[in-house]
């Protein structure tokens, strides 16, 4: 299961749309790992001025793999994220994630094309 939802949040779901805000919080409480991986990286993107940041540290276990790869593999997650940030949130492998500026498409298009995808494998990540 991805997320871990209150009985609140179920039922405000039921009866009709939910509020990023809402849907940020269910994120933030249920996946604590990814989100702070996600907003370490905002937190560096604002300070820093680079078009954007990524996270370059392997998760510690499994678990925490785990819940990158769900945050990431969910559209309606991935899309919340990037709403909140006010950043594009982009992902190589099992811990490679970026978040990048909006208006830095070159950078962004270096970051997810093939080439990046394949300078980026190592034997170290065949089990990622």
């Amino acid at each position: 299961m991805s997320l871990t939802v209150s009985p609140e949040l179920l039922d405000k779901a039921e009866r009709g749309p939910v509020s990023d805000e809402d849907f940020i919080a269910c994120i933030r409480e249920s996946l604590p790992y990814a989100w702070e991986v996600v907003s370490g990286l905002a937190d560096r993107a604002g300070g820093s001025g680079a078009e954007f940041e990524a996270n370059e540290t392997a998760p510690p276990g499994e678990k925490e793999r785990g819940q990158l790869l769900r945050l990431v593999a969910s559209d309606a997650m991935r899309g919340a994220v990037e709403r909140h940030f006010g950043m594009r949130l982009a992902f190589q492998n099992c811990h490679r994630v970026a978040l990048f500026r909006p208006d830095a498409d070159e950078a962004y298009e270096r970051f997810t094309a093939p080439r990046a995808q394949l300078l980026n494998q190592s034997p170290e990540l065949v089990d990622c």
